[in-house]
């Protein structure tokens, strides 16, 4: 399980870093009316995902291996509250302290560790399958943030990815970088 092990947990870790990328640099497009705004009453803002996500990791991933993961201090529902006095400056230091604390989090994880079972909301996990609950929960809200920020940027939106035919002319390019002497 070893070798295994620690091979998912550079993965996950990978994996986490790159959407923190792709999101990040979605939010950095975006004009302060854009990451406030919503699209209709019931959506939320980027600003609303940026703070629930923060709070999630906060409850998730605080003394992980020792105690449930629904912390007893959180209230999820104001976490998809955004007040006049909030601020994105305040609202990006909390996401940045909140990856932090995720990415180290699993970089003080052994590969041993992956077969532990730690608590959320009183249901038992494993830390791989918490991990993998976390993964699948970061990549949701991500996905909200890039499809809200190219919906506000509209034409002005630098792509994340490869741009809208283009196909062709990325994949060449990765071929030809990654081609293997004959």
């Amino acid at each position: 399980m070893s070798d295994f092990g620690a091979l998912y947990l550079d993965e996950i870790f990978r994996g986490l870093r790159g959407h923190k990328r792709l999101a990040d640099d979605a939010i950095a497009q975006l004009t302060d009316g854009q990451f406030f705004a919503q699209p209709d009453p019931e959506s939320n803002s980027v600003a609303t995902i940026v703070k629930h996500m923060a709070g999630n990791f906060r409850s998730r991933f605080m003394d992980f291996l020792t105690s449930d993961g629904e912390k007893p201090g959180r209230n999820r529902d104001q976490e998809f509250v955004i007040t006049a006095e909030t601020t994105r400056a305040e609202l990006l230091q909390c996401w940045e302290q909140h990856w932090q604390l995720l990415f180290d989090t699993v970089n003080s994880l052994e590969p041993g560790d992956l077969e532990r079972i730690i608590t959320i909301r009183g249901q038992p996990h494993s830390v791989l399958q918490a991990l993998n609950r976390a993964s699948g929960h970061v990549a949701y809200h991500v996905g909200q943030i890039t499809f809200l920020a190219k919906h506000w940027k509209g034409e002005e939106w630098k792509s994340l990815s490869v741009p809208k035919g283009q196909s062709e002319q990325f994949n060449a390019r990765m071929f030809a970088k990654h081609k293997q002497p004959g």
